[in-house]
């Protein structure tokens, strides 16, 4: 299996990520994408003519969105991350990763602006983060009250690795994480999981913040 990657895009990641938490080796091809722009060459865009990454190859198939990647590791190497123990979780699975889109949208674009200079409405961008976090912020919220720490079911699923990478590099794209406690435990729990990676710019700093619902000392 074959990733074509660029070590700091957080779509890439997402992939590297679920395939180390399933121990399932991918041979990476690594990819200029900045500044080269090798993906709009000749020979991605043989793969993809949408010219973006990342790129998935296993034998003849050739996957060109992250969703239908983590939806095709799951299935072959760790089923218990497809969530679809009936029709309810798969409906919610379906909606995360939809969901998952617009953080990389709105998050991602506001991060290439900042870090890459790339053209964009900041504050459009910004702003529209923004509200994506609270409703994220109110769903795992919810979540807590009813006993849950992930988006769907008892354990973590493909969902949640679909919208940690971009949430977790928020304040990369000046977006703070600081005023969503809900958030910051769930980017907790994701990173206690046997087999978890990192990637440059996600940090440990909610980590090592307090914990937002620790008990005081007396």
């Amino acid at each position: 299996m074959i990733l074509y990657d660029y070590i700091l895009s957080a779509s890439c990641y997402k992939v590297r990520l679920l395939a180390s938490l399933l121990g399932v080796e991918l041979q990476l091809r690594p990819v200029d994408f900045h500044p080269g722009r090798e993906h709009q060459g000749a020979e991605l865009l043989a793969l993809n003519p949408a010219g973006s990454i990342p790129i998935f190859v296993d034998g003849d198939l050739v996957l060109t969105e992250s969703a239908a990647m983590l939806t095709y590791l799951a299935a072959r190497h760790g089923p218990d991350w497809l969530a679809d123990a009936d029709a309810r979780a798969t409906a919610l699975q379906q909606q995360w990763l939809a969901f998952s889109h617009r953080l990389t949208a709105e998050l991602g674009g506001a991060r290439l602006v900042e870090m890459l200079h790339f053209n964009g409405d900041l504050k459009a961008l910004q702003s529209n983060g923004i509200a994506a976090l609270r409703e994220l912020e109110a769903a795992l919220f919810a979540r807590r009250v009813a006993g849950g720490t992930f988006l769907v079911g008892d354990g973590p699923s493909i969902g949640d690795i679909a919208c940690f990478p971009y949430v977790a590099l928020a304040p990369d794209g000046s977006i703070s994480l600081d005023p969503y406690p809900s958030i910051r435990i769930w980017m907790r729990a994701l990173r206690a999981i046997p087999g978890f990676i990192e990637m440059p710019g996600i940090h440990r700093l909610h980590e090592l913040a307090p914990d937002p619902f620790a008990e005081a000392p007396s």
